[in-house]
């Protein structure tokens, strides 16, 4: 059948870019600015570093996702027919392999430069932090998404860099330092996001194992991926308690009942996921998954923000 996206259009840029994946570039960046505020204040709070945190999370985003279209497609892990998920920009003809490389060229590029001023907020190093958020990128696809090594990079790359570097670069320079609560935010901010990768690669754990891709739910099988989907968002909750109970604040038990609303978004998602098992149908819960981890950073900044009042 006949595509009504015309090749290298703007439309077909636009499906490539998936902007509803933007919400896991702009959640840990939304928890991490919103701790330096609270602990600064809004007067000594570094506006122009947040919102270039903003930028650069959004753009490596997108690059990201132009680097799964490309490699995914020449290796041949988006075929039509088997395909659950999304359709994917290449593999559809939407848009061709030598636009796409030249469009990796371009985010890849932009990054660089949208990350450069912050420089200027947080020193050399953070030529040496963009550079392995741009290695990372290319290797997930590559290579380390096959050997299960995806959720932690996820961990590493959605929760503890943005979430420390955007608290951090937000703060005047004669307080930057990070803190043990905004380090367990981290880490339960990272872990939320990981239920997203749990669901998609529950969806294709068959074509994942026919195609030696061993995430890892393919490594630990259908029923323990469905308990460690479970699991992320109970400890991530937790851990975003123990941040808001590090405050001794008497509003840290509003903050936390706002946050249990997530983990009832959860446990209702987990509940459908167990119930459908498999098949084109699990892409409602990828989707759900995605609301939820917004609702997550949502509520979260909220109850953050709350602390400081």
């Amino acid at each position: 059948m006949k595509s009504d996206i015309e090749t290298n259009s703007f439309r077909a840029w636009v499906l490539a870019a998936r902007p509803k994946t933007l919400t896991g570039a702009a959640v840990p960046v939304m928890i991490g600015v919103s701790l330096a505020a609270k602990d600064v204040g809004w007067e000594n709070f570094q506006v122009i570093p947040a919102i270039f945190c903003f930028f650069f999370a959004f753009v490596m985003q997108i690059d990201a996702n132009f680097i799964n279209d490309y490699f995914d497609c020449i290796k041949g892990n988006d075929d039509k027919e088997t395909r659950l998920g999304p359709k994917r920009a290449c593999s559809e003809g939407w848009i061709t392999l030598p636009a796409m490389r030249r469009g990796l060229i371009i985010t890849t590029i932009s990054a660089a430069i949208l990350g450069l001023p912050l420089i200027i907020y947080g020193g050399l190093e953070m030529i040496i932090i963009g550079l392995v958020c741009v290695i990372f990128c290319f290797l997930y696809t590559t290579t380390l998404s096959y050997w299960g090594l995806g959720d932690l990079l996820v961990l590493i790359f959605f929760g503890i860099v943005p979430v420390c570097m955007s608290y951090y670069l937000s703060l005047p320079q004669h307080f930057q330092t990070v803190t043990m609560q905004v380090i367990i935010a981290s880490i339960a901010c990272g872990l939320v996001i990981d239920t997203l990768l749990v669901v998609n690669n529950y969806r294709d754990r068959v074509n994942d194992t026919r195609d030696e891709k061993m995430t890892l739910v393919v490594r630990i099988g259908e029923q323990n991926a469905e308990r460690l989907y479970l699991l992320l968002g109970l400890i991530g909750t937790f851990l975003m308690v123990i941040a808001y109970l590090l405050d001794r604040s008497p509003l840290s038990f509003i903050a936390m009942g706002l946050l249990l609303t997530y983990f009832l978004f959860h446990l209702c998602t987990y509940k459908q996921m167990i119930r459908i098992k498999q098949g084109k149908e699990l892409n409602k819960i990828l989707g759900q998954t995605a609301r939820n981890m917004f609702v997550f950073g949502v509520l979260s900044t909220i109850g953050i923000l709350f602390l400081a009042i």
